[in-house]
């Protein structure tokens, strides 16, 4: 996209997840920084020190409404970091936060924010140990901002990588999909549809730890947040080489998020999440991984939803037909600001 002048621009869609994102990240971004460890674009970089391996992750959190049905800004940026740390098999341990807030913030709303961090912090049973607060003018910021960065420690022997999928792998996901983004669309455009949906947005501590205990040869962990379970599994095909073949009939979606997702016209595999995961596991540990994962709070309706196949890096929906369907890397984003 190009301004008046032709040069060329930044779009809300370079957020989305999707192929812009992608072309983004690769584009400029790779190019500049020759980082073996970054150009594997996992949810966190894992680095060798003497004697451990750490992992580490950063973010960024501008969701609007600052509020809304299940969670907050506060709940999200802990959250959305402790499952970065938890995708790259790491045991979080410490998280800073840093606040961009503009003039004029209700104080009484910064203290709900603080308060919503200190508690999902403790849930997911880490501290915030550093950050940082700016203020800014009035007119600089919409309300306020918030950046972490985390830190864990990975386990001696444990390497989940997008590019270990293998053919007859299986595919599971944590729990129902599409709730996140529906429940932020519905407030932001006040829909005001009758069942109430609201986030998942939680820190996954207690249904990856079940699920490693149970897989240890668990292949990788992915949360599909923007560009949902679509860009998820688009990825670890692409970096394994393999095709996965999605069940489309086993995909869990609360009733409410369905009905929402045909009014508007939108595909649930494409909205945004932010408390499940995406696990590959082998064959032989599928039914143990499953059942961990429902036997905790959070993975209560985990489900088997596909397999890893050989040939082209494609994913590929098949309904209870047998009809086949392309799904694809979503190109924008259905819903910017969704974190």
């Amino acid at each position: 996209m190009t301004d008046g002048n032709g040069n060329d621009t930044i779009l809300l869609a370079h957020g989305g997840g999707g192929e812009l994102s992608d072309r983004l990240v690769r584009e400029e971004i790779l190019s500049r920084f020759p980082s073996r460890e970054l150009a594997r674009l996992a949810d966190s970089a894992v680095i060798d020190f003497p004697g451990s391996r750490l992992a580490l992750t950063t973010d960024g959190y501008v969701v609007r409404p600052l509020f809304f049905r299940g969670g907050d800004i506060g709940r999200l940026c802990v959250a959305g970091t402790v499952n970065d740390l938890l995708m790259s098999g790491a045991t979080p341990l410490a998280l800073s936060l840093g606040v961009i807030v503009r003039d004029g913030f209700p104080m009484g709303d910064f203290r709900r924010i603080l308060d919503s961090v200190a508690a999902t912090a403790a849930e997911a049973g880490v501290q915030i140990v550093t950050g940082d607060t700016k203020t800014v003018g009035h007119n600089a910021a919409d309300g306020i901002f918030l950046t972490t960065a985390g830190v864990g420690v990975v386990p001696e022997g444990r390497r989940l990588d997008y590019a270990a999928a293998q053919p007859g792998d299986a595919v599971l996901v944590s729990g129902t999909l599409g709730d996140h983004g529906i429940a932020i669309m519905s407030e932001r455009q006040q829909l005001g549809f009758t069942s109430a949906i609201a986030s998942d947005a939680a820190p996954l501590v207690e249904p990856v730890a079940a699920l490693l205990a149970a897989a240890p040869a668990t292949r990788c962990l992915k949360d599909p947040t923007r560009g949902g379970l679509a860009a998820a599994l688009n990825e670890i095909a692409r970096a394994s080489g393999c095709s996965i073949i999605l069940e489309e009939s086993q995909v869990p979606v609360r009733e409410a998020v369905a009905g929402a997702c045909d009014l508007l016209g939108l595909d649930v595999l494409n909205v945004a999440n932010e408390g499940k995961c995406v696990a590959i596991v082998p064959p032989d540990q599928a039914e143990a991984a499953l059942a961990a994962l429902r036997s905790t709070r959070y993975g209560r309706e985990a489900a088997r939803v596909g397999r890893v196949e050989a040939g082209k890096p494609l994913v590929v929906g098949v309904n209870d037909l047998g009809g086949r369907r392309l799904i694809e890397m979503p190109y924008g984003e259905q819903l910017p600001r969704i974190c």
